[in-house]
């Protein structure tokens, strides 16, 4: 929604390593052109933080946008505004789409619809490999002259090490990030976690040396090749302890973590609960409480929505049949909100996983708040309750992980590129949003 002038109120934002309380920021044509003014204006759109948090746009790296080929499950311009529901002005959307994201064709028709619904940022992922079977190098080049700002494969494994080499050479040469889900094929067949539960339950684990295994080869083959290599949805303690060390010997790699993988584990699963399917799965509470160490300590970078919507129906069936997935991204901030007040990660720790460092590992200019930036905000409310039903959010998915439950922490506004492209709060006569 295009609106001339902004003003933001009554809340709080961080800077210089604290937060910094404002009565107002305001927004004229996009750009941020005071804090705390008093020169007198009229704006059309006052936005009341409410006390509680602004800060710049999340930034998520993981997110299935459906389109093209699965409209039924989501399409550009449903899931953009669930992320900008969310609170996220840019996200990297996964090449899984069908026809798989290899080609310039799909790249363009990808970036000119998300440009039309203009809910927020699309930055393609290109698919490492031709139709993501693992087996031929798709056009690296071409993909990146498209605007693919990095290759992944997705959750599909790569055939053979070989292969994963000669991709990472060649993205190398083109000076391409690569994503990568830790994925050793032989021994990735259960549909969650190889444990007690799993056991108890009678479903096929998959065990932790599974993506461990994976981890170490992948980090190996950055080194030789010298490719920036990003570890995708990483939820094993020991892959943390391998990626610190990679890191500490000079390896260029980074690593995100599923915000679900922070919340929950295979306990989950205890009552065939199809929601909590997921790849990577659910694994052990030392598992977790590592992955919150591991973003503490920096020995990952990132958190990720891993957002992937499915239509009701297909999360309906006896739990190995069901699809894989989460519609997770709405979920940020409750996640983040409920993480903080356990006490077991800081909203602040949470802020910049989905901000400052995922535009780092893409090499991306910081958004900031400060006057004559652009506007890409996030405001948040950090006490409203709400509960989450399919009618109260955007997604076409109906697989999300808060399902019915009453949660605390909204997001009230999200600004993109200067642009409105959210707003919870009511309008009246003076209050044009």
């Amino acid at each position: 929604m295009n609106v001339s002038a902004i003003e933001i109120i009554n809340g709080k934002y961080w800077a210089n390593d604290g937060w910094v309380k404002f009565e107002s920021i305001r927004i004229i044509d996009g750009i941020i052109t005071a804090i705390n003014s008093d020169d007198p204006i009229e704006p059309l759109c006052v936005i009341d933080a409410k006390g509680g948090i602004v800060c710049p746009g999340l930034f998520d790296l993981n997110v299935a946008l459906r389109e093209p080929g699965y409209a039924r499950n989501g399409n550009i311009d449903s899931e953009t505004r669930a992320a900008a529901a969310a609170g996220v002005t840019q996200l990297c959307c996964t090449p899984d789409s069908q026809p798989v994201n290899d080609t310039k064709a799909v790249t363009k028709l990808i970036k000119e619809q998300a440009n039309l619904s203009a809910n927020c940022e699309v930055l393609p992922l290109g698919a490492l490999t031709k139709a993501l079977k693992g087996e031929q190098l798709s056009a690296h080049a071409s993909l990146k002259e498209a605007g693919c700002v990095a290759l992944s494969n997705g959750a599909a494994p790569i055939s053979n090490l070989l292969v994963a080499q000669r991709c990472f050479e060649y993205a190398k040469t083109q000076n391409m990030p690569v994503f990568m889900t830790p994925m050793e094929k032989d021994l990735y067949e259960g549909c969650m976690h190889e444990g007690a539960v799993s056991t108890a339950i009678g479903l096929k684990g998959i065990p932790a040396i599974a993506e461990t295994i994976a981890v170490a080869q992948l980090l190996q083959l950055a080194k030789a090749t010298g490719v920036q290599l990003h570890l995708s949805q990483i939820s094993c303690a020991e892959s943390i302890q391998l990626i610190a060390e990679a890191k500490a010997a000079g390896t260029r790699v980074s690593a995100d973590v599923a915000i679900v993988n922070l919340l929950y584990t295979h306990e989950s699963v205890k009552g065939f609960n199809s929601h909590f399917h997921c790849i990577p799965p659910l694994r052990t509470e030392q598992d977790r409480q590592a992955l919150l160490e591991g973003l503490k300590s920096g020995a990952i970078d990132a958190i990720c929505s891993a957002h992937l919507p499915w239509e009701a129906a297909e999360k309906r069936m006896p739990f190995v049949e069901t699809a894989v997935g989460m519609s997770s991204i709405e979920s940020l901030i409750p996640a983040a909100v409920k993480l903080n007040e356990n006490g077991e990660l800081k909203l602040e720790v949470f802020l910049k996983a989905m901000t400052e460092n995922p535009r780092n590992i893409l090499h991306k200019e910081q958004n900031t708040i400060e006057t004559g930036a652009t506007a890409n905000i996030t405001v948040i409310d950090t006490e409203q309750k709400w509960v989450v039903e399919q009618q109260q959010t955007y997604s076409k998915g109906d697989n999300t992980m808060f399902y019915n439950e009453e949660v605390k922490g909204r997001v009230i506004a999200t600004l993109c590129n200067g642009r409105l492209t959210h707003n919870t709060q009511d309008l009246n006569s003076k209050n044009n949003c």
